[in-house]
């Protein structure tokens, strides 16, 4: 049994997953809209999608849409669920979550009341590192985990000036100064995805930019805001602390690297850098480089990323690495793009199994909640000079 869904917004990401979803056996009709009519019907006619809707609502009111899968603007997910949601449908999201606790107890609240299947698409929950730790820590091998670090290190020289003035139009400087720690979930989902537990405070600090380029000035910002950069430590249940850095200028390559993570336990550890990582424990070092490595699944000049900064086109391109075991996956995915090192074929996967089989996907609302809430305190903090705050939690997902 297939079911239908419906893209909202035809970006740069977008097109990739289209594919995917257009692909999967479980999906039949795939259709899309966008607020400028000429991205989708030019992204529609490209992979061969079922058709167009003039508008998100249009989209909703129809029976012929079960699902929506929502890649607009990082700060609009939260009121975009809600409403799609109560139209009856259900949701996959890109990331964040939502932008404040507000927003994340609403989605939590309608998941609860409507039955329906919402996922967040982090990325790096099946970031390979993530992976890794997720096993070793699972079988015990690193002892008792006590801290880990998640990094999100990616410099606005290297793509994402263009990637804001292709989203944002003539006013890109405004939302370019998106705070770095409202877009947390890749360096928090990748230390939660592995680590079982949950933040429970954060002290956090923030950096102001001092470019003077008009981005991360706060005439300007719709946001207020004017860090760049800011490094964020959180407590967690159970005894324990991460801490995770969302750096926005930054001397580092981030299109070899952009998230990296390290944990450390009682009985071993794991690091990981830009181009090497390390399982380490109290007889030696061992070099997990190569099992944690992505293989390339498209070419970085293929015609379809003509659109995308060059300095980007890392995150469309990567493949599975040896630590991925792509058996529960669809074979039609064999031949297909992938993305953000390797995730995107299994995050597709994941909705949709969770959508026909009526399961939790595995960032389900709680873990999304997990994965976002704790930035959006982050901020909180930095903007108070670093004063540490509770982390509200909306506990498991019911069973």
């Amino acid at each position: 049994m297939t079911f239908s869904l419906g893209i909202v917004g035809a970006g740069q990401f977008s097109g990739q997953f289209a594919q995917l979803f257009l692909a999967h056996p479980g999906v039949g009709d795939v259709h899309i809209t966008d607020l400028l009519p000429e991205r989708a019907e030019r992204l529609a006619a490209t992979v061969g999608l079922s058709g167009t809707f003039p508008s998100y609502e249009a989209m909703l009111e129809s029976k012929a849409i079960d699902a929506v899968a929502i890649f607009t603007q990082r700060w609009t997910h939260g009121p975009l669920v809600v409403q799609g949601l109560n139209a009856g449908k259900h949701v996959y999201s890109a990331v964040p979550m939502a932008i404040s606790t507000e927003e994340i107890a609403a989605i939590i609240d309608r998941v609860k009341a409507t039955g329906l299947t919402y996922m967040m698409g982090e990325t790096s929950q099946y970031h390979p590192a993530t992976v890794h730790a997720r096993r070793q820590a699972d079988r015990g091998a690193f002892g008792r985990l006590f801290y880990a670090e998640g990094d999100y290190v990616h410099d606005m020289d290297l793509g994402f000036y263009e990637a804001y003035q292709y989203s944002g139009g003539e006013n890109w400087k405004a939302t370019a100064s998106y705070p770095p720690l409202l877009y947390p979930t890749h360096s928090v989902g990748g230390v939660l995805g592995a680590w079982r537990t949950h933040a429970v405070s954060v002290s956090a600090i923030g950096v102001r930019d001092e470019r003077g380029d008009g981005v991360f000035d706060k005439e300007i910002s719709r946001f207020d805001n004017d860090f760049s950069n800011a490094t964020a430590l959180f407590e967690v249940a159970g005894g324990g602390s991460f801490r995770t850095n969302e750096f926005r200028r930054v001397g580092y390559p981030s299109p070899v690297r952009e998230s990296r993570f390290r944990f450390f336990g009682t009985e071993a550890s794991m690091e990981q850098l830009a181009t090497v990582a390390l399982w380490q424990d109290k007889t030696g070092v061992r070099d997990i480089s190569e099992l944690l490595e992505p293989k390339a699944s498209l070419a970085p000049d293929d015609p379809s990323l003509a659109h995308v900064a060059p300095t980007l086109r890392a995150a469309f391109t990567s493949g599975s690495a040896p630590v991925h075991d792509r058996a529960r996956l669809p074979r039609e995915f064999d031949t297909l793009p992938n993305g953000h090192e390797g995730s995107h074929h299994f995050l597709v996967d994941d909705f949709v199994t969770a959508v026909t089989t009526r399961t939790l996907p595995s960032v389900n609302a709680w873990v999304a909640a997990r994965y976002t809430l704790p930035g959006v305190i982050a901020h909180e903090s930095a903007l108070k000079g670093g004063v540490r705050l509770e982390i509200p939690d909306f506990g498991d997902a019911p069973a």
